[in-house]
């Protein structure tokens, strides 16, 4: 995306389409997700060349998909997925009752389940 793009006043009108999207992300380094969704504007530039912007609340930003950073630590190992994984994830850790808890071997405390827990299985095991 060219920087002159994202500085012409007006530019926002001038798009030839909008696309909605939106994401969950996961921080490998913290363990900490959010949800971002984004309007990602297609535009032409003088020459007649196509380029996108991505805008998220209302700020021009960087493609969420070229080197996302985690919002809690700047970390850049962040897993991006689908919408509604994060939250989802989320919300089952804040259902009314007692927090889940994986059996305990003998003289161990039961573990209760943080986010952190829940995003194990997208750390990659070492080969």
């Amino acid at each position: 995306m060219s920087e002159s793009a994202q500085q012409i006043p007006g530019l926002r009108d001038a798009a030839t389409g909008v696309v909605h999207e939106s994401y969950s992300f996961a921080c490998m380094r913290c363990g900490h997700g959010w949800e971002q969704s984004y309007e990602i504007e297609h535009h032409r530039d003088g020459d007649g060349q196509e380029f996108v912007r991505y805008v998220a609340d209302g700020r021009v930003v960087p493609s969420p998909l070229s080197r996302p950073a985690c919002q809690n630590c700047d970390g850049h190992v962040v897993r991006i997925m689908r919408a509604g994984r994060v939250s989802s994830a989320q919300n089952s850790l804040r259902r009314p009752g007692p927090a889940p808890a994986v059996p305990a071997q003998a003289g161990e405390a039961p573990h209760h389940w943080q986010l952190s827990d829940l995003l194990h299985v997208f750390h990659r095991k070492a080969v």
